[in-house]
This record gives structure tokens, sequence and C-alpha cells, in this order.
């Protein structure tokens, strides 16, 4: 009796060498709407790029991925077409796949080390989780998980993608939690910080619905340190463990000339009145965002991306970036800097801010200096030195600061105990993110600085496992 001959493993000689592509709105169409730029790929697309990874026996994107989604099985489910489970796979290491699948850096994390990648273009893992995602919120694939109560309340402080996620993994566990967000909606810096050209907030709501289904409740309005204390939650009220993901939300400004000028004003500031504030209805709906016609966003990373593409957006006739380095050394994801290219935004490299000029109190202009990179710094960077002479006034009159954020001070001050570094941070336990107090954990931007989403889940997600350990559930 003949046996039917194994199944020969696929290599990089049998698949196509470069990924789907993403479809897109037109940059001259979607440069004046708030509607997402990236389309997503139809099943058909998806089934190709699917086919593009080659189910390798060491596959590095596993560990390349900071929530360690099983990228192989789920990739594999969606070429048999089998979509419940390939979002099954993705959900059981990530709450919020519609969100990541947008807005992580793949490029630098997953997709860094596909094998695929070494020698062809490699698999396009984020557009393949949107797609799942996308998929599983159309045809309501998501699924309540069995939860056995253990009767002991968690914690979380603050409702951005650390919180979410360490909230839903301590829920699977059967614990009973609460995350208390300061804002009047949850979802963090998903909501206030990224674009719904890039993000839509309804995304977002149904994500985080999903928590809801799984138990955990969100209470709105609650800023921990000033209504309540972390103190009062370990004691008066009952709670066994908490979790700080508050972010860090303070803007970093330069401490130049003019700064206090009316039209001046942070990336936080600016994005949070068109994204979580509607400014972008003005005057239909009732927040004023007081942009101008001509605005300079300084620095180069992907919230100056968002600021400078969305003051596009809200009719501004120049929206340039202001970055004292070149293009080459831009923080920005590769994605974002190509899509404000081609939507109009002006790119001045090597120029320095040194002082905003005002009128009546209103900013009526910005002097720069041009700069050339000399040599390179302790961090292997080339720094920026200014060109004697080379000053020039920059005809503005708004200007973005999108030059990071540093550690919101209210947690640490009403939290006797808990050791932070130099520059505001919380000091953490590497192993479990448990802070200097016993049962405190804390993780994202809080404690790292300005990072990714996706960096903050990862944290979310040993802390939980902290948590649990710590309570001896683990």
């Amino acid at each position: 009796m003949s046996q039917t001959p194994p199944i020969k493993p696929k290599t990089i000689k049998d698949i196509e060498p470069k990924r789907m592509k993403m479809p897109e709105q037109p940059p001259d169409v979607r440069n004046k709407n708030f509607k997402e730029v990236a389309l997503g790929f139809n099943e058909a697309l998806a089934l190709k790029e699917s086919d593009r990874c080659i189910q390798c026996k060491k596959p590095a994107c596993i560990s390349g991925c900071p929530v360690g989604i099983d990228i192989p099985g789920f990739i594999k489910a969606v070429a048999e077409k089998n979509y419940q489970m390939a979002y099954d796979i993705i959900l059981a290491s990530d709450l919020l796949p519609a969100v990541t699948g947008r807005v992580c850096p793949q490029e630098s994390q997953c997709e860094a080390v596909c094998i695929v990648g070494k020698r062809l273009e490699p698999v396009a893992i984020g557009r393949l989780e949107r797609f799942v995602a996308d998929y599983a919120m159309e045809h309501d694939l998501y699924k309540i998980p069995e939860i056995k109560p253990r009767g002991i309340k968690v914690a979380m402080i603050g409702s951005g993608p650390g919180g979410l996620t360490c909230a839903a993994d301590c829920a699977r566990a059967g614990l009973t939690v609460t995350i208390f967000e300061a804002l009047h909606v949850a979802g963090g810096v998903l909501k206030y910080g990224i674009p719904e050209f890039r993000l839509p907030n309804a995304l977002v709501d149904k994500e985080i619905e999903n928590l809801r289904k799984m138990g955990v409740e969100i209470l709105v309005d609650k800023i921990v340190g000033k209504i309540f204390t972390i103190p009062m939650l370990l004691n008066e009220m009952g709670y066994k463990a908490v979790f700080i993901g508050t972010g860090a939300g303070f803007p970093k400004f330069m401490g130049i000339n003019g700064e206090g000028l009316n039209g001046v004003m942070s990336a936080n500031e600016f994005l949070t009145r068109v994204n979580l504030m509607t400014g972008n209805m003005f005057p239909r709906m009732d927040t004023p965002v007081g942009m101008g016609k001509r605005v300079a966003t300084i620095g180069a990373g992907n919230t100056a991306m968002d600021s400078s593409r969305t003051a596009l957006r809200m009719g501004a006739e120049k929206s340039y970036i202001v970055y004292r380095r070149t293009e080459h050394e831009s923080p920005a994801r590769k994605e974002e800097l190509h899509h404000a290219i081609e939507e109009g935004v002006e790119f001045l490299w090597l120029n320095n801010p040194v002082e905003i000029l005002g009128e009546k109190g209103w900013v009526k202009g910005m002097k720069c200096i041009k700069m050339e990179l000399g040599e390179p710094d302790e961090s292997g960077r080339r720094s920026p030195v200014p060109v004697p002479g080379s000053e020039f006034e920059l005809d503005v009159d708004t200007v973005i600061y999108a030059l990071g954020t540093k550690a919101n001070p209210v947690i640490a001050s009403t939290t006797p105990g808990l050791k932070t570094n130099k520059w505001g941070y919380i000091e953490v336990d590497p192993e479990t993110q448990m802070t200097s107090i016993p049962g405190v954990f804390a993780g994202g931007d809080i404690v790292t600085g300005s990072a990714t989403v996706i960096l903050a889940m990862g944290a979310g997600r040993k802390a939980a496992r902290g948590i649990l350990k710590h309570l001896d559930l683990a």
C-alpha cells in the first residue's frame, strides 16, 4: 500500500519576494480629512501575504514581539482561513490587536527578525494582525474567557496600553480588577495622543469594551494622588496590589525666549484638543484649538509627524517640521515619515529654533539657526553643531513642541517610600515590575520615559505575572 509523500517544507524560493501593498487613501485626499489613511488588507491580500510565511522551525518573530504573540501560529490560521483561531491565538497575548496592528513599530521588532526578511521583504506581520482584528470585530468573534473568581481586588492606575494589558491578564487569572482613569474616557494615549487617521477612536473603544465584558471595572475622572492615594487604595479601600501605568505626560520645552506667547503649545495639548475633545469640529463642538495658518512643529518623532499632519487637516497653509538633525536620525517610523512627506509637510532638516518671535502677545515668527553634524557623542549619534552666522526667520504663527515628555510627579509626591530616579521615573524590579513598595507595580512610560504602545503592553504583561507571584497565585 503506497504512502502519501510528506509535504515539502516551504522555502523562500517558493514565495513572493515582496510583501502585499497596503491600500491607502490618495495623499491629496487624505490630508484634508481625518479618515484612516491605511485602508487595510482585504481577504485576498491577507491570504497572499500569509502564504509568504515559511513557518520556520525556530521563529525569531515571537521573541521579537514584546508581548510574545505566537506569530507563525496565527498566520498559519489565516492561511487556512480559520480566522477565529487566528484571533484567539493573538488574543491570548494581546487584548488590543486592532491597535497594535496599526501603531506597533513592527519594522523594528517582529518583522526586523523575520527569517524571510534576511533575503526578501519580511512578512507583513502587523498588516496581517490588523486584518485579523478587523475581521474579528466585523464578525463578532470575541469570546468571553471562562474566569474563576478568586475574590481578590487589584487596582490599575491609568487606562493606557500598560494598564489595559495588565488588567486583562489579571482578570483572566480571576482577580477583581478596577481601573482608575484621570480623564473622562478610557484609553489613555491611545485616545488623546494618536490621531483618528492613524487609529480610529471607535476601534479603541471596541477593544476596551472587551475588557469590560471580562468583568473589569473602569472608573473615569479619578485622579489618584488628588482624590485618593495609593496608600489609601492598599489600606482603607482593600486592594491587594496596584499597577501604576500613568504614562509620562509632562511636555518638554527648550527654554528659549517666546515660549510663553499665545500660539505656542505642546503636542500633547494640540493633539488632545483635536483627538479627544473634537477640536477639529469647532465651532460645532465647544473646543477651540487655537491654531493659525502657518505651523512649525519642533521635533521629528511619531508625535511630531502626528502634529504636523493634523495641522494640515485642520487647514494649515504651511506645516513645517523643524529638526536639528537629518532625516536619517529622525526617530519616527518610516511609514509615518513617508506619509507626512506625501501629504505635503515641509521638512527643515538641520535647523534649530533659537527664539520664538511675538507681537502683541502672539507668535509672529521663529528664529532658527542652521546646524551641521559634528563628531559622534556617547550614544554614537553625531551631535548637531550650530553654523555661525546662519540665523534666519521662519514666518509662522503657531509653534508646536514635540520633543518628548517627562514624568508627572503627582503619584510619586503622594506615595511615601516610592523610589524614583533623577528624572522622576519610577524605579522597578526588571523581572517583576514591582516598585520599592511591596504590592505596588509600575510599567510603561512612567518607568522607561517616552516609548511605544507595545513596550508598555509588554511591561503590563510582566507586571501581571509579578502581581500573581506576589499574591502567591502564580
